[in-house]
């Protein structure tokens, strides 16, 4: 029997409901969706009308291709946007639903995850590292090197603990920057590109530390290690710990080491400033790293999830909420406030590389870092704002005291446009602003 044909009112009913739908956010009934307005987070209207203004400036002038970002105050969303480009080359509009290569704000998450491993009592601060990854109780320490190749090792004075692994006071290198043996040793042995964390512990047993543990704070593989210990600690691998304890319970359902494939289209692209056409363009995706749609790629704590606007605004929130969000709990507030102080003192402030100048009031907690002192940083944010940003340029604060949290979601790495705007110093200095008195 042929059916009858709809009328054209009907074809128009279903036409709009169908777009809706593509409209509709993926996580629809899932804080946070959409901003309360200025006024009702806590800033005032004009304010958050020029944060909005010159983060559209950003993307307009070409500091970057796209950015999403977010504003939350007293768990209020004041603004909530994107513009730009998730994808030059292709033209893609960025959204508030595109997806994003977080690299290191990775860190405190796997921080959170072994926070929760501590409350159930399976680690403890005071143990030294080898005895959750005893591939390390042999470490040597780099004592001193020429240029000409001599390099000479001593033995560990003790063993590191728990607690410099999570400060990245442990001694590890990273292979980012340094020209040392230690960091040459990651670059050459491609640590970054293991194929899975057992190989990679491999890798960094037969490396010296850079320093005895406890002198030296350097941004190390230490959250990579970390994952590992989760493995170790529970039975499951990293990824599979993560999705069961931390994102499913949060609703963080768009965050994992690797990009589904139905997620394609979201997925925003690196950019970069080419000098040469006085334009941006789009980055070839690397030859010496498995593909993000790779789903047996390394699961690195340290840098290797893939994020959207509203699942990390979740994860930013239950911080802010001390471990609680929409009636779950993930942490007690006391590993929370743990994570969230800094564990640095004196001249153990955060340098880049042995011998490189401190960052004045700015210190390190677990896997993220901790400004303890606005004033010598020259900061209007709180004393205890906590942080930590991406290679590719997304970031994130947190200020206790005036329960404010900003996300900042981009994908940039390499070469800047001449003239580019600091967008953190911009949006946080209207930010700050704007507070209604």
């Amino acid at each position: 029997m042929k059916l009858p044909t709809p009328p054209p009112c009907f074809k128009k009913l279903f036409s709009a409901l169908f777009i809706a739908c593509l409209a509709m956010p993926l996580h629809a009934d899932s804080w946070p969706q959409a901003e309360v307005g200025a006024e009702a987070a806590g800033f005032t209207a004009e304010g958050i009308e020029r944060l909005d203004d010159a983060m559209r400036e950003i993307v307009a002038n070409q500091d970057v291709a796209g950015m999403v970002w977010m504003l939350g105050k007293d768990g209020q969303i004041a603004t909530f946007e994107a513009a730009g480009l998730a994808s030059i080359d292709d033209q893609t509009p960025m959204t508030k639903d595109s997806l994003f290569r977080i690299y290191s704000m990775s860190k405190p998450v796997t921080g959170v995850a072994m926070m929760m491993l501590w409350e159930q009592g399976l680690w403890d601060f005071d143990d030294p590292i080898s005895k959750h990854v005893p591939e390390f109780a042999n470490l040597k320490v780099l004592s001193s090197y020429d240029n000409n190749g001599n390099v000479e090792l001593e033995e560990l004075e003790r063993q590191p603990t728990m607690r410099e692994l999570m400060s990245n006071t442990a001694g590890f290198a990273y292979g980012l920057f340094g020209n040392d043996p230690a960091n040459q040793a990651f670059r050459e042995q491609e640590v970054l590109a293991s194929s899975d964390l057992n190989e990679l512990i491999q890798k960094v047993a037969a490396i010296p530390l850079m320093a005895q543990p406890g002198e030296q704070w350097y941004y190390s593989i230490g959250m990579d290690i970390q994952g590992y210990i989760v493995e170790q600690l529970t039975g499951m691998s990293f990824g599979e710990y993560l999705r069961q304890h931390l994102f499913e319970p949060l609703d963080m359902m768009d965050t994992r080491f690797y990009v589904l494939p139905e997620d394609v289209d979201r997925f925003a692209q690196v950019h970069y400033w080419d000098a040469e056409r006085n334009t941006l363009a789009q980055q070839a995706e690397r030859p010496d790293r498995p593909s993000y749609l790779d789903a047996d790629r390394l699961e690195s704590g340290g840098g290797g999830l893939v994020s959207s606007t509203h699942d990390y605004a979740r994860f930013i929130q239950m911080l802010v909420n001390n471990g609680e969000l929409d009636g779950v709990r993930i942490l007690k507030p006391e590993s929370v406030r743990i994570m969230s102080t800094n564990s640095l003192t004196g001249d153990e402030d955060m340098r880049y590389g042995i011998g490189g100048p401190g960052q004045p009031g700015q210190g390190w907690g677990v896997d993220m870092a901790v400004l303890y002192d606005p004033q010598a940083a020259g900061s209007p944010q709180g004393p205890g704002t906590y942080y930590w940003a991406g290679a590719a340029g997304t970031s994130f604060w947190i200020d206790p005291v005036n329960d404010i949290f900003w996300l900042s979601m981009i994908q940039a790495q390499g070469p800047r446009r001449p003239g580019a705007a600091n967008m953190g110093e911009v949006a946080r200095d209207i930010i700050y602003e704007s507070l209604a008195e």
